[in-house]
């Protein structure tokens, strides 16, 4: 009984496939007089006259350039940088590192302050948890920053940075005390 049921169902299949297939062969195919219309569209299409092509821009002429260098200062040469060794300040090598030297500056937070007037002393946490004091003349953070003043609410100091090219630039700093 199963075999009669799979070939029924097979015969069915097929034929609705072909009617299927048959009812698309009517669309393929096109009717007589519409492909003469088409053929006519494409002869008009081509007949028509192309548009007019831009013109080309004329191109600009450049006055040519001659680098000759052979009679200037080598920018790499080392006699430059060394011009401004014996002037300005400098770090001084023989001074002994303070405990405040080893962080940098924007890891150094001021906390507060003990005394008044011009007897003011700042406190310092570093980022070792431990408050340092601080007074004009010691030095903090690692580009040999010399303090300067402290205030209530603030701590000034003045850093050396090299300025590139073998020399020193002084740079004024703050450490502020934070409002919590």
């Amino acid at each position: 009984m199963t075999g009669f049921k799979s070939k029924a169902g097979a015969g069915l299949l097929a034929a609705l496939s072909a009617l299927a297939l048959s009812g698309c062969g009517r669309s393929i195919t096109s009717t007589p007089g519409e492909a003469p219309n088409l053929e006519k569209w494409v002869a008009e299409v081509r007949a028509r006259p192309a548009p007019p092509l831009e013109q080309i821009p004329l191109m600009q002429q450049f006055e040519s350039f001659e680098y000759a260098a052979q009679n200037m200062r080598d920018p790499f040469s080392t006699a430059f940088t060394n011009n401004n060794e014996g002037s300005g300040p400098r770090p001084n090598s023989q001074r002994r590192k303070q405990q405040l030297e080893q962080f940098p500056l924007d890891s150094l937070d001021m906390v507060g302050t003990l005394g008044l007037g011009s007897r003011v002393v700042g406190l310092v946490m570093a980022p070792d948890k431990v408050t340092y004091r601080v007074v004009p003349g010691e030095y903090m953070g690692q580009s040999d920053g010399r303090v300067t003043a402290v205030y209530e609410d603030r701590i000034e100091l003045v850093e050396l940075v090299p300025d590139g090219a073998g020399g020193w630039l002084e740079r004024p700093a703050t450490v502020a005390l934070e409002d919590k």
